[in-house]
């Protein structure tokens, strides 16, 4: 059931996203240069389907708000517009030339702009074997060589790596793997994910949370894991009281300051406030009744959410280009 605070915030995210995938600029587009002329023009040369949003990362972000909400709510957001938006940026040549890009810069977005392109088009792809339309079978075709790709990258890169990167940043190795893992389920690929998701965390005690936020965090690289693990430990209970013996009464329970918003690091901690409720929400969901806890989680969680949700648009476009994806995932409890 879709909740009523997710839908009175519909209308205001879904225009926000709108917004910034469709602005091309400001961005931040990253360029190894390997010769001159490496460098494209403008962004969308590059990446046709997802030049908005500042950065790849973000516009994919952005088009699975869209996608979300035109799935949950659509008569409370522009359907046709989001609809026009996703058949402008989806065509299949686009997408090849997103793939093409990717397939020659196998370290680019790894694993992050990797796993919210799975959870894109996985979004893409429940909606059309459950009850989509024939526009959103052909969003979610669209979309498989994408999906595709990225099953096939993090098959390539998990065997390699020896360790994770246990960060509150793009490259967290738990955020990656736990995004990904709804579309390698549906792939029947999920294996691999799941033993790399033992292998790196099983054995994890008493996370250092003490050491928490960092200054640029978006992510709790304690919650993040624990929500992970979650996922693929038959006693999530157990281990989570492990790893965290002290979360009913630790410094994860104290929303972050954000001092300067227009500073794009700084603005990061608006996005961790909203991780943070949605691991909370998430993991207070995952325990057994009468966890004592549960409500510990539950209010503080609340309390995350009621520091940043003000923030997600309206305020500066460095914390606006992106924090509407973690606004929604906090308020869908599907995620």
């Amino acid at each position: 059931m879709t909740s009523p605070q997710l839908l009175a915030a519909a209308p205001e995210l879904a225009a926000t996203a709108l917004r910034t995938v469709r602005a091309e600029f400001p961005n931040g587009l990253y360029v190894h240069y390997a010769q001159p002329g490496d460098a494209p023009v403008r962004p969308r040369d590059r990446h046709p389907a997802f030049y908005g949003s500042y950065d790849w990362h973000s516009a994919v972000e952005m088009h699975w708000v869209l996608l979300r909400l035109l799935r949950l709510a659509p008569g409370l957001v522009p359907a046709a517009e989001i609809g026009a938006v996703f058949d402008e940026h989806w065509t299949a040549d686009a997408i090849a030339t997103e793939v093409a890009f990717f397939a020659s810069s196998p370290g680019a977005e790894r694993p992050y702009g990797w796993a919210w392109a799975l959870t894109l088009a996985e979004e893409a792809a429940s909606w059309a074997t459950a009850d989509g339309g024939p526009d959103v079978r052909r969003w979610a075709a669209t979309l498989q060589p994408l999906a595709e790709h990225f099953l096939g990258a993090f098959e390539r890169w998990l065997p390699a790596a020896t360790y994770p990167v246990r960060s509150g940043l793009h490259p967290s190795s738990a955020f990656g793997l736990l995004m990904a893992l709804p579309a390698a389920r549906r792939a029947g690929r999920a294996q691999l994910l799941t033993d790399t998701a033992l292998r790196w965390f099983a054995e994890d005690v008493d996370a250092p949370v003490r050491w928490e936020p960092s200054g640029s965090d978006f992510l709790s690289p304690a919650l993040t894991e624990a929500v992970l693990m979650a996922e693929v430990v038959p006693d999530v209970a157990g281990w989570l009281a492990a790893f965290l013996p002290a979360l009913a009464a630790g410094p994860l329970l104290t929303p972050a300051v954000v001092s300067d918003a227009s500073d794009g690091q700084t603005a990061h901690l608006h996005g961790l406030n909203l991780s943070r409720a949605w691991a909370m929400r998430r993991l207070a969901s995952r325990l057994p009744d009468g966890d004592a806890r549960v409500p510990t989680l539950g209010a503080s969680a609340a309390e995350h959410a009621a520091a940043a949700m003000p923030h997600v648009s309206g305020s500066d476009y460095m914390v606006e280009h992106w924090l509407a994806a973690y606004a929604l995932l906090y308020l869908d409890p599907a995620y």
